[in-house]
């Protein structure tokens, strides 16, 4: 059983034999070893093409027939959502990035309740606005945090140390709305606690262990993934698909546990992978980016958010930025828009163009 949007459980475990699909697509299916619906929600769009053999625009038809597959539920009822027994997404409470433009875009910021992802391209600003809302949730609840601190856990980077001082320094400029007092007062780095795993298994021991203890104490209420893709690239290969798959949904429900449990956020940075695409075999191939991970990944969470970087440049006094874009591809309770933002010294900031 995999966990859908607002905590609804349904069934994956549909055979591919019995989806609505063209019969050359079944068997191409057939050769490459797929047997459930929860088998092809584990494989990225791109693998998928290259393990079946089939076109990007076959490839669409079999998910589009997974996914229409999963949808046949009964729908979440809205005295539900009222009660804020989605995820919390109807109690109120959010943690605030800081800046008022993407605050408004995500209407108050992350919801408490469920798994946040957060994709991009790399230098597209991910890491920077997840150590924003590593400042953001020691603030008071009136200030958009949660007055608790964060656990921000390193898959493959080292933890950028220097650029968060910089943050901290730089709090008065980006927090306009907090009396410098109350800034001054908090002791960012001493509520910041910095894991590092090198592999699925330090990271389940991470993950099982150590952040419920600070959950349990109160220390933290922001849990932060840096990268959820990066160790899966690393442990399995192609063919390996299925004990991957088996892996990742195990990882998606530890987190949506601790989420739920502890009632707080949770933040996973997502690398992407490039998806070609032509609309017949005499136009050029143009390339797009896909988050990575696959279906399975995705039907874990509550919210996917992208961030782009956009051509061009922004300037602001003395500094310059290349423009970013940060968009909702998919939340239950967001509208699917964007704005567009840019990394200053003091944080991520929505910008107008």
């Amino acid at each position: 059983m995999s966990r859908g949007h607002c905590g609804h459980v349904f069934s994956v475990d549909m055979k591919l034999d019995d989806l609505e699909l063209e019969p050359r697509i079944t068997a191409a299916v057939r050769r490459a070893r797929f047997s459930s619906v929860s088998e092809v929600f584990g494989v990225s769009v791109l693998d998928l093409q290259r393990f079946t053999g089939l076109s990007r625009a076959d490839v669409q038809q079999l998910t589009a027939a997974a996914a229409a597959s999963c949808r046949r539920r009964p729908p979440v009822p809205a005295l539900l959502l009222h009660r804020g027994e989605c995820g919390g997404l109807a109690s109120g409470l959010r943690l605030a990035v800081g800046c008022p433009v993407l605050d408004e875009l995500l209407r108050g910021g992350l919801p408490v309740g469920g798994v946040t992802e957060l994709s991009g391209e790399s230098g597209a600003g991910k890491t920077q606005l997840a150590l924003q809302l590593c400042l953001s949730v020691q603030f008071p609840t009136q200030h958009g945090g949660l007055n608790s601190g964060a656990v921000y856990i390193c898959t493959e980077d080292t933890f950028p140390m220097r650029r968060l001082r910089q943050l901290i320094t730089e709090q008065p400029c980006l927090r306009t709305d907090v009396p410098p007092s109350l800034i001054s007062s908090l002791r960012f780095t001493d509520h910041i606690y910095i894991e590092h795993a090198a592999d699925l298994d330090s990271l389940s021991v991470c993950l099982s262990r150590r952040v419920p203890l600070l959950l349990a104490r109160g220390l933290v209420r922001l849990v932060v993934v840096d990268s959820v893709a990066a160790l899966f690239r690393a442990e399995f290969q192609a063919d390996d698909w299925l004990q991957r798959n088996k892996q990742l949904l195990a990882l998606a429900a530890t987190l949506q546990q601790l989420s739920d449990e502890f009632n707080t956020p949770v933040l996973c940075i997502n690398q992407v992978t490039d998806v070609f695409n032509s609309s017949d075999r005499l136009s050029p191939v143009m390339s797009q980016v896909s988050p990575a991970l696959g279906l399975a990944w995705a039907n874990q969470l509550m919210v996917r958010l992208m961030m782009l970087r956009l051509q061009g440049m922004v300037a602001q006094g003395d500094q310059s930025s290349a423009l970013r874009r940060l968009e909702v591809v998919f939340a239950p309770h967001l509208d699917k828009d964007g704005r567009d933002a840019a990394v200053w010294r003091e944080g991520v900031r929505g910008v107008c163009v």
